[in-house]
């Protein structure tokens, strides 16, 4: 289920960041997110595992531990830790419930295939957990989910390790069989270990034992805690079942132990019990039914007939054994699933669903006969409907009535969260979609106009003029562009000045100069505008060079030859602002406009062209120039101008911006 992915990314993202949970799915290959109530295949799971381990240079079995804390305390979170905890007052127990949760969770997530445990005491102790799963290398989790819980609810330390590992023969459906050994250390307070712990029957549970261990001063000393009306316990009661050896109750005597009592014959006779428990079975060694609830002699017919064998007529759902005594009797603890036989139905019946019957097994010594104490195993009232069922047929004391009408609201309410989840995931992605599209949008924009400028009118706000008292600005033109025009086809111009453009457009970057505009084969670039900069003769001139480099690799159409340019470079005051509404473009005013264009009209064919201003700004700069001299210019009259060569520091890879 989804439910499991959710944790694992969690986990990843929790320890190791979003970009680490980036890395690995996009590695396997998976989705960023799960939805909670979907079934999902198992090889995603796995296969998150193996990337999780290769990219974090960790052992699966310490990943896998590591999910398995994890993935308790993710359970706690999303609302399980109450059902947890009330398990059990034990580990043991714990453990020995730990089906029963599943088969209760099996309710809500249909499709659910969980592992399947059973518990052993040993008399040092320690206890024997058989694990049981049809996912292979997986029981690394283990040891992290029962330390976690070990520690959490029962405040014991405890130490798993693989005993037996093992292709199960007992079991017809799991695949893989896990025998850890589970030891358990309590903790106490210093006083408390030094008094208990040396003896060797530390992890006993009889009495008898406790009682030993616990002298005359304790019991002492509980006598008096009892007289202030405290509750007794010399130890933790979450770790010694048999605390109730030492509770005080009623008159103030000590309870040695709870003894049942029980009549000397049994007061009820054989047709109130088989209409009281309508669905029991009892049944000896052999198979053979020796008595049956009315309400399974209904369902099915065969059973009226005693002494028939029950594995004739049910087949063993839940836990996955043969269907023989022994096997019964080893998983006695379980919860046993029967489903009927198809076919020994009716025929009349065999189309509907067959039904499940859920229950536990209980032995009888005397009699040497097995008692099966169940109900239907129904999740909802169409399941009912579907087995020609009433809710009449189950007796009024048995919980199976409201646990049906329960469910039927529950699976009502897990539908409507799949939805709002399906809607959830929907709406993210939808903005994620968007995010992207505004910034597609914001790329496109602020390729027009400069970053701060957009903003401002994207926020409804009058951008105003400003004034910059020094800039440097760019010029340059194709040369013979008109005559390249006149003998080409018109695409051929744009091809070529678009990959005259794309070249100089990254220069741009490089350089960390701002494009203002192109109108045919012009470029014009200003460095210092709009955010104001003191390198900015160096900028532009850096990013001159680089353009006579590129208009190299630009071929001539016509010729064939590499296209030449003209760039003119001029340094003064400007004023810049937002012109129009329609389509506002970010403009610069001024004379050093004027004079920056002359630089290029005047210059000379793959020559940068600089005016005594923009020489002034560069001289001192590590940049080689010579003079040009007097020149006319129009409407300027006479100029006296420059031509810079090369940048005297600067490699050529670095004047382009490559590797």
């Amino acid at each position: 289920y989804g439910f499991i992915n959710m944790c694992l990314k969690s986990l990843v993202v929790e320890k190791y960041g979003e970009e680490t949970w980036e890395k690995l799915r996009l590695q396997a290959g998976v989705q960023d997110t799960f939805l909670t109530f979907e079934v999902y295949k198992d090889e995603i799971t796995m296969q998150l595992i193996d990337k999780a381990c290769k990219i974090l240079g960790v052992p699966a079995d310490m990943v896998l531990r590591q999910f398995g804390e994890y993935f308790f305390e993710f359970c706690k979170r999303s609302g399980y830790d109450h059902m947890l905890r009330t398990l059990g007052g034990n580990l043991y127990e714990f453990i020995e419930n730990l089906d029963a949760l599943h088969s209760y969770l099996s309710l809500s997530y249909q499709e659910m295939n969980a592992p399947s445990f059973r518990v052993e005491k040993n008399e040092d102790g320690s206890m024997h957990l058989h694990y049981y799963s049809d996912r292979r290398g997986l029981c690394h989790i283990v040891p992290g989910i029962i330390g976690a819980a070990a520690l959490d609810f029962f405040n014991i330390d405890i130490s798993m390790e693989i005993v037996n590992q093992t292709e199960e023969e007992e079991r017809t459906g799991k695949k893989e069989h896990i025998v850890f050994l589970v030891t358990q250390n309590p903790v106490f307070s210093y006083k408390e270990r030094k008094k208990i712990s040396s003896s060797p029957q530390y992890f006993a549970a009889s009495e008898n034992q406790i009682k030993n261990q616990l002298n005359k001063e304790d019991l002492e000393k509980a006598n008096t805690v009892r007289d202030r009306g405290s509750p007794v316990c010399p130890v933790k009661k979450s770790h010694w079942k048999t605390i109730r050896g030492i509770i005080t109750l009623g008159k103030g005597k000590l309870l040695r132990g709870f003894d049942p009592v029980y009549p000397k014959s049994l007061w009820i006779d054989p047709k109130t019990f088989c209409n009281g428990l309508p669905f029991h079975m009892v049944f000896d060694k052999e198979l053979r039914v020796k008595q049956a609830g009315v309400s399974i002699q209904k369902i099915v017919p065969g059973l009226q007939t005693m002494g028939i064998c029950l594995d004739h007529y049910f087949s063993i759902i839940h836990p996955e054994v043969p269907f023989t005594i022994s096997s019964i009797q080893k998983f006695i603890n379980s919860q046993f699933v029967f489903q009927t036989r198809r076919e020994m139905m009716p025929k009349s019946w065999r189309q509907r669903p067959m039904l499940e019957l859920r229950g536990q097994m209980i032995w009888m010594e005397p009699l040497q006969c097995m008692l099966y104490l169940c109900s239907p195993l129904l999740r909802t009232l169409h399941e009912l409907e579907e087995r020609q069922m009433h809710i009449a047929d189950i007796a009024p004391h048995d919980v199976t009535r409201d646990l049906i009408l329960l469910n039927q609201q529950r699976l009502a309410e897990i539908e409507l969260s799949n939805q709002l989840e399906r809607k959830k995931e929907e709406l993210r992605i939808l903005s994620k979609h968007l995010e992207e599209e505004k910034k597609k949008t914001e790329a496109l924009l602020y390729a027009m106009l400069p970053q701060h400028v957009a903003n401002q009118l994207k926020e409804g706000k009058r951008v105003e003029a400003g004034e910059f008292r020094e800039c440097t600005i760019l010029f340059s033109d194709v040369v013979t562009f008109t005559n390249i025009c006149a003998q080409c086809e018109p695409i051929q111009i744009v091809l070529m000045l678009n990959s005259m453009y794309l070249l100089f457009d990254r220069l741009t970057t490089v350089h960390d100069v701002y494009k203002v505009e192109t109108i045919g084969d012009a470029y014009m670039v200003v460095g210092g505008v709009p955010v104001p900069v003191s390198s900015h003769a160096e900028r532009v001139a850096n990013f001159a060079l680089g353009m006579i480099i590129a208009a190299k690799g630009v071929k001539n159409p016509v010729s064939g030859n590499p296209i030449q340019i003209r760039v003119g470079i001029h340094t003064g005051p400007v004023l810049a602002g937002v012109v129009g509404e329609k389509m506002p473009r970010y403009c610069l005013f001024g004379d050093t406009v004027n004079i920056a264009s002359r630089m290029e009209s005047h210059g000379v064919p793959s020559k940068i062209h600089l005016s005594s201003s923009a020489y002034q700004c560069l001289k001192y700069k590590n940049f080689e120039m010579t003079e040009r001299g007097e020149i006319e210019v129009k409407g300027k009259g006479k100029m006296h101008t420059y031509f810079l060569v090369r940048n005297k520091t600067a490699t050529e890879n670095e004047i382009m911006g490559r590797p």
